[in-house]
């Protein structure tokens, strides 16, 4: 009974690695999959945004910047949305004084020119507060310039005359642009610096801030945009035909299956901590108990310690992480819509099996196990693993507010079963094929030869053919004349009778 306790909970601690992984795969493909879900929502919100200037009679040119705005926005939300940020861009479509054409929820504004050169865009990211109110009375405005920027909330008119409408928001441009749009506005603030010192300040702070994308400084960023794309762009948004995998957006291509393997090797550091608690306990029990009993510790039972830990966490990392890395691919519909509804517990325990196989293959192939010992230790994974699977959901039935413990309790407890069961069935198959002679498929092999021991008292010789020996020399020799006394040796009848038993694992053979 102690034996079979052992080797269930032996079983139970081996198996505990993938049944915590296998759970924490779950949680991770879940949320993978409602990941993936998040990613295709921005990127339907992308396409609907751009789609919505169908049928606008607005030429391709004028309407790209409106487009690139969207564009910018939408695929800046994609990005963060796949990198887990909750940073977001959204298009304001004001056109009041200085307004921003996008705002976030980090704290930065954006303004966007898409103009038909690097210089012109420069040059309207640059309008001054000044040059603002010339072209508003160009169109025919009368009001004096205090009172109009006082209905537009600004106060002091020498301090702020020159500025920047679009003072400290980030200037975007298209790509192709950036170049020269930053080499006009070097050569400006060189030009203005010896001519108009007060007009510098203007050109400085879009450079500064000027950028071919939307950008958060955290890793999250639109996708750039050249201006003959951009009116590519209102072209095909204008007849509502933009889809997003056409410009290669798409969820499955955005996400990486590494992500899902970096989440797994999580999941398996998880399950290294359960395995070594598991492992190392029973030795901590025993050193508490010696010390009990003897008081003093041995040394080599820190070292029985310390090796229980590397091993078992070793074992617990691999088996977790695999578990966790299969059952999160099939959570998040990786491996095809018929697997995303497979449990955890049926993963960790193929899981197990598959690695046990491996194991079990190795020490075979290496000669540490026969073929015959590798079967029978298969067919007792197999066995102790189902009822520890079986056990494991019934503890989570009893258990249903706390899933995970439930399940381990469960799988400790059907382990300890199984391998007792499994252990009473192995031995009365021994029994029953030590009577019959059968040999269960080749699972006991049945040894009809006869020991050595047996053959000599027969007086039976017996010779090893296929051998090689050496010739020997041997010297000429002479004995001394010697009386020996005849002797009698009368004939005994000697009775020895045979039974079958076991002679090794799994073997059943003659025993004298």
């Amino acid at each position: 009974m102690a034996a079979s306790f052992r080797e269930g909970y032996e079983y139970f601690e081996n198996n505990s690695g993938a049944i915590i992984g296998a759970y924490n795969g779950g949680n991770l493909g879940t949320q993978r999959a409602i990941y993936v879900d998040s990613i295709e929502k921005e990127i339907s919100l992308l396409e609907e945004s751009i789609n919505d200037f169908w049928g606008k009679q607005t030429p391709s040119k004028m309407l790209k910047g409106d487009v690139a705005e969207f564009w910018h926005a939408g695929t800046f939300n994609v990005n963060a949305t796949i990198n887990e940020s909750p940073h977001r861009v959204a298009v304001d479509r004001s056109h009041s004084f200085g307004s921003v054409d996008l705002s976030s929820n980090f704290e930065e504004s954006f303004g966007m020119k898409y103009y038909g050169s690097g210089q012109e865009s420069a040059r309207q990211q640059a309008v001054s507060v000044f040059q603002r109110f010339k072209e508003y009375q160009a169109k025919g405005g009368i009001d004096t310039i205090e009172k109009y920027l006082r209905d537009r909330n600004y106060s002091d008119t020498d301090a702020i005359i020159n500025d920047p409408i679009y003072s400290g928001q980030i200037r975007v441009i298209p790509h192709d642009q950036l170049v020269d749009a930053t080499a006009w506005l070097e050569r400006m603030i060189k030009t203005e610096g010896a001519r108009r010192p007060e007009q510098v300040k203007r050109y400085q702070d879009t450079l500064d801030l000027l950028r071919d994308r939307i950008l958060d400084n955290k890793g999250n960023e639109s996708i750039i945009l050249n201006k003959a794309d951009a009116e590519k762009l209102a072209v095909i948004a204008k007849e509502g035909k933009f889809k997003a995998d056409d410009f290669g957006i798409t969820a499955p291509e955005i996400l990486k299956v590494e992500l899902l393997m970096k989440e797994s090797l999580k999941a398996g550091l998880s399950a290294a901590v359960i395995s070594i608690v598991l492992r190392v306990g029973p030795e901590i029990y025993r050193t508490i108990d010696y010390l009990i009993k003897n008081g003093e510790i041995e040394e080599g039972q820190f070292s029985k310690i310390g090796f229980a830990a590397v091993s078992g966490g070793a074992e617990g990392f691999i088996r977790g992480s695999m578990a966790a890395a299969i059952t999160a691919c099939c959570k998040s519909g990786l491996l095809g819509e018929i697997l995303k509804d497979v449990t955890p517990g049926v993963v960790g325990a193929v899981t197990v099996i598959a690695m046990n196989t491996l194991k079990h293959a190795y020490q075979v192939a290496t000669g540490k196990k026969t073929r015959t010992e590798m079967s029978n230790d298969i067919i007792k994974d197999m066995f102790v693993i189902s009822a520890s699977m079986i056990g494991g959901y019934a503890g989570q039935a009893i258990l249903s507010e706390l899933p995970v413990v439930g399940y381990l309790i469960g799988s400790l407890v059907g382990s300890v079963i199984g391998s007792f069961t499994y252990n009473i069935w192995y031995k009365t198959t021994i029994s029953f094929c030590l009577e019959t002679g059968i040999t269960m498929f080749g699972l006991v092999d049945q040894d009809y030869s006869l020991p050595n021991d047996i053959i000599q008292d027969m007086g039976l010789s017996t010779f090893n053919y296929d051998t090689f020996k050496f010739e020997t020399f041997v010297p000429d020799t002479f004995r001394f004349d010697t009386f020996d006394f005849e002797t009698i040796k009368p004939d005994l009848l000697v009775i020895k009778p045979l039974r079958r038993g076991v002679i090794e694992f799994s073997k059943i053979g003659y025993v004298g």
